[in-house]
């Protein structure tokens, strides 16, 4: 039974082909339509949400670093795409795999340590060692900061990974319990179903807010180096 629950996290086929693929595609329409080239108010609100939103993420940034706005902006996006498109029916979840979500957060966070190498290396080697150290601590320091520093990919997948893991389990499990109480009890079951409504609704903001923790920890990183 518990694997069952597992079952979720795996591509769905009908006639052999995997379900993700028009589901990935469904938006693609949308992008290129001719209606999408003409102005409205749904566009005017997400251009308005997107310029809020990068603002919020580079203000802290010096004026170097604004030039991987349009990265970071792109990226989350990507994610945001890919979380909720896990909550639509006979779909996959292709951010719950820790692959995926390491082949994100590895070049991002490298990137961001290139960048400081590049630009300031004094200053990003710098950060390995806090100032004002006694001089006995140092190597155990170094050595700390140092894994601390390339233990951060995996912190940002792992995290990504495990919020949306969690979220589906749940929501499986909740949907589980409504069909299986539907028939002795109806009025707990419909209580239940008002209750899986609700964490949908939840799933769907942690969906939104995972990206953005992402990305607002890819801007941290790469705040240090610029």
């Amino acid at each position: 039974m518990a694997l069952n629950f597992f079952n979720q996290f795996n591509i769905p086929y009908t006639l052999w082909i995997p379900l993700i693929i028009p589901a990935m595609a469904f938006p693609l329409t949308l992008m290129f339509s001719t209606n999408r080239l003409m102005k409205s108010r749904c566009l005017a609100i997400q251009s308005w949400l997107l310029m809020n939103i990068a603002k919020q993420l580079m203000l802290p940034i010096s004026t170097s670093g604004h030039k991987w706005t349009s990265t970071f902006i792109s990226i989350m996006l990507l994610i945001i795409s890919l979380n909720t498109l896990g909550l639509l029916p006979y779909t996959f979840t292709p951010t719950t795999q820790l692959s995926m979500n390491m082949a994100l957060a590895t070049p991002t966070w490298l990137m961001t340590i290139l960048v400081g190498l590049r630009n300031q290396p004094t200053m990003s080697l710098g950060h390995l060692l806090p100032e004002g150290t006694p001089t006995p601590l140092t190597p155990m320091l170094i050595m700390i900061e140092t894994v601390s520093l390339f233990i951060r990919p995996i912190a940002l997948g792992v995290r990504l990974t495990a919020n949306l893991t969690a979220g589906h389990l749940l929501m499986q499990l909740t949907s589980t319990a409504v069909l299986a109480v539907f028939n002795t009890m109806p009025l707990t079951s419909l209580l239940t179903l008002i209750l899986l409504m609700l964490l949908t609704c939840l799933e769907m903001a942690v969906a939104m807010i995972q990206a953005y923790v992402f990305i607002l920890l890819l801007t941290l990183y790469l705040q240090e180096n610029t």
